[in-house]
Order: structure tokens, then sequence, then C-alpha cells
């Protein structure tokens, strides 16, 4: 009898098919949820004036760690891209809610908010991953998303968000009656609190309808009180209260689609917050020096102008040929100035994750460091360097180094471990986390999966 031999390699080149379409099938069988409020310190877990409920039994019933490291500059749209890229800003290319141009020799800078994911981010993310593997994505107000082809339900963090959102989901919206012709005219014009309930409402509707594998979710409410009133005010206790009860309707849709058991909820936030008695407005200190012009309130010329992160100030210096020269006349400006607790050369910029400014047109060529309890304004009118704060009592974007920026994660649900309590993570290490959840690769990230908090079976 004739015995019939298969040849090795393409024996195990069909294994090897088997086993990913195995893999992918099982991968479209996960889920994991990203609730991202924004402005919600790591600390403020275990204030107990903070109401919480939801989101301290997710913490019981799964594993959080006790701070995350966030990115440099310490806002919302870089670390929110920290969190899906899993690599730092250097790489990924955010350094501001929108995208700063230069617009000139002398000229003042400007950030532009309206702008593509593809003018944003310079790397690939964890959707572009997902829809390269046919696994299905949502993202509910989440930044640099804007006409990002890899999600199938987008609703994305943007002026004039409508505009950019995907078409079905708005006529799926209206017609369940949660959201207006009035109310999408007017979006950007309502409170903070009537967008947050319909960006929930938008993202549970997702979940109980479509299941995707993934959905990214981001209220804004928490970090726009923080602003107002500063952390642990009586307003702010509220904004945290509500923001929970959110959470509370991401769990109830995620029971209700009936994927509890194969669904990963993960509670984390871009950065921490601090109260800020003081305000600097250091353009004022570069009008008086002759290094800015302003007529009316708008700054009309610059040679030298900071714009505010928070508790950094990114300091640019628009004029080539006079740089060095600039750059020594500012830094003997604000050297020893009140409220002023450093200044970051460019030689540092890489060990806070930043690229160079030759590099990176976005970057700033010098960077001022707000002390504890004060920070920065684009106010460039009036006699005043350092004033009381008013409108903004609290804020963020101190560097990562600063403790009270750490974020917040919590990972609870499937392939996760119950009642563990992790030292502090990076961001960076979300997304890469994600993925091993989701059972893909996300490649060349800086971060490392979290495999602390993970079950054996999901590591």
């Amino acid at each position: 009898m004739r015995r019939i031999r298969f040849a090795a390699v393409p024996f195990l080149v069909l294994f090897a098919a088997l086993l990913s379409v195995a893999h992918g099938a099982d991968g479209q069988q996960r889920h994991v949820v990203v609730i991202c409020v924004d402005g919600l310190p790591g600390w403020l877990f275990d204030d107990p004036n903070a109401s919480m409920p939801a989101i301290r039994a997710l913490a019981a019933k799964g594993t959080r760690a006790e701070g995350m490291t966030v990115s440099n500059p310490s806002v919302t749209w870089p670390n929110h891209t920290s969190l899906t890229t899993g690599v730092r800003p250097e790489r990924h290319g955010v350094l501001f809610n929108g995208v700063l141009e230069r617009t000139g020799p002398g000229l003042p800078v400007k950030v532009d908010p309206r702008k593509d994911k593809k003018d944003l981010v310079h790397v690939e993310t964890i959707y572009d991953v997902l829809k390269e593997k046919g696994l299905t994505t949502a993202a509910i107000n989440w930044p640099c998303t804007r006409n990002a082809a890899s999600i199938d339900d987008n609703f994305p963090d943007v002026p004039e968000s409508f505009q950019h959102t995907t078409p079905r989901l708005i006529a799926e919206l209206k017609q369940e009656g949660i959201v207006t012709d009035a109310e999408i005219d007017g979006f950007a014009k309502l409170p903070t609190p009537a967008r947050d309930r319909i960006w929930t409402q938008a993202a549970c509707h997702v979940i109980r309808t479509r299941k995707p594998n993934l959905v990214l979710f981001h209220p804004l409410n928490v970090d726009a009180v923080h602003h107002r009133y500063g952390p642990q005010s009586p307003a702010g206790y509220t904004a945290v209260a509500y923001a929970d009860t959110l959470v509370h309707q991401i769990v109830d849709a995620v029971a209700d689609a009936g994927i509890g058991d194969r669904t990963t909820i993960l509670v984390v936030s871009d950065h921490g917050f601090m109260s800020i008695p003081k305000t600097l407005q250091p353009n004022v200190v570069l009008r008086k020096a002759g290094l800015l012009t302003v007529e009316g309130t708008q700054v009309t010329a610059a040679r030298a102008q900071v714009v505010p992160e928070g508790g950094i100030g990114m300091l640019y210096l628009t004029v080539r040929d006079s740089l060095e020269e600039d750059r020594k006349k500012v830094i003997e400006l604000f050297r020893g100035r009140e409220g002023i607790a450093d200044i970051v050369t460019p030689d540092q910029f890489k060990k806070y994750g930043l690229p160079q400014p030759d590099d990176a047109p976005q970057m700033a060529d010098l960077i001022l460091v707000a002390k504890d309890g004060y920070g920065f304004s684009a106010t460039a009118t009036g006699d005043e360097d350092v004033v009381k704060s008013e409108s903004t009592t609290g804020t963020h974007g101190f560097l990562s180094t600063n403790p009270k920026m750490n974020a917040t994660f919590i990972a609870s649900g499937a392939g996760v471990r119950e009642g563990k309590k992790l030292l502090p993570i990076e961001n960076i290490d979300v997304a890469p986390t994600i993925a091993r959840l989701l059972g893909v690769e996300l490649p060349a990230v800086d971060g490392k999966v979290v495999t602390e908090a993970l079950k054996a079976t999901a590591k």
C-alpha cells in the first residue's frame, strides 16, 4: 500500500492559518469598553467624600492601580492618544487639543482643533489594528478621531461634532429620541452635563445594538467643573457623583446586550487635577519686554509667546535669526519669577517624552513650569503678571512627575483578576493591554501589557 506523505512546510502554513482563524474568531467574541472620565484624579478614589459606588464596585470586582502616570503635556488630547496608541507624544505627535501652527516669523502661533485624525496622530492606534483584523469599534466623544476611517460608529470630540458623526448613528439617535434637531444645531452651546447625557446614551445605544469589540467613551463634565471650581469642592464632588451614574449606565448597557461575561470594562482618566489659587500671565511679561504686541485683546505680533497648557506654558520663539538671543532674554525674564518652578530647555525634552522643535514644528522652544497652586493663562493685557484665579480655579497640565497629575486606572470583568491592587502604571500600558484582551498585537509600542491585572488565560 502506498503511503501518502504531506510536505512539512505547507502543513505548517495550513496549521498556522487555522490557528489564526480560530484566534480571530475568539477575538470577535471579546469586548472591551474604555470609559475615560476626563479630569478624574487617581488620588480621588480614596477620598471618602467622593461618591463613586459604581466605579468602586468595578474596582472591588477587578484590579485597581494606585495611580496612572500620564504623558506630557498632561492635557486631554495628548493623553487620550497615548491611551489608544501605547506611545508618548514624542512619537504619536499630539501636543495640544488640536494642532499648533507657527504662522510665520514674528507672528503669533495658534492652535487649530478642526483637524482630522490623520493630521493629528502619527502612529497606528488600537482601533486601526482592530479594523485590520476585522473587529468592530465605536468612539463616543473620543479625541483625535475626526474622520477616522477605522471607527465603525464615530461621534468625535471636535468642534461641529455632528458634522463628523457617523450618519447612521445620528439617524438612530434621533429615532430613539436621544437627541433632537434643536440639540444637534446648538450642541456646542449645551451645558456639559447635557452633552454628557447625550454621549452616554449614544454609547449605551451602540453597545446594545451593535456590541462592538471596542468602545471608547469620554464624558467631560468632571473636567469642566474641576476647572471652574477646583477638585474636592462641593461642585466637584457633585460632578464626580454624576459621572459615576454615567458609568453605571454603561455597565447596565453591557448587561442588557448579553455580553457581560465576555466584556472587560476599563475606567481610566486622562490626567489628575490641582487647585490653583493664583494664575500666571507670562504674555504680559513678554509684552512689557517688547517681545509681543497686542491690539485690543488679540496678540498680533510675537517674537516670543506662551501657549498655556494648565501647569506648564509652552513658550515659542518665532524668529529663527534671533532664536538664541531671544531664548537667553526669555530665560532671564522668567528665572526666579513668582510662581515659576522651572524652565525646561530642549536638552531635557526627551526625558519628558517630548520631541525636539527641529523635528516637530508644534513643539515649544522652552517650557515654563508652574509651582503647585499656580496655573498659566494666555492673557497678554493688563499690568499684572500674577493674579488671583477667578474663572479657572483648578487645572492640570503639570509635568507628569507631579503625583497630583496621576490618573485613574481600574479594570474589571472578563480576563481580569479580582481584588488586585497595583502600584502605579503608565497610560501607555493601556493600549497593549486592550490588544491582549482582544487577542491582537499592537506593534512598536512603548508601553507594556499590564499582566499583573490579567488572569492567566488572558496573559
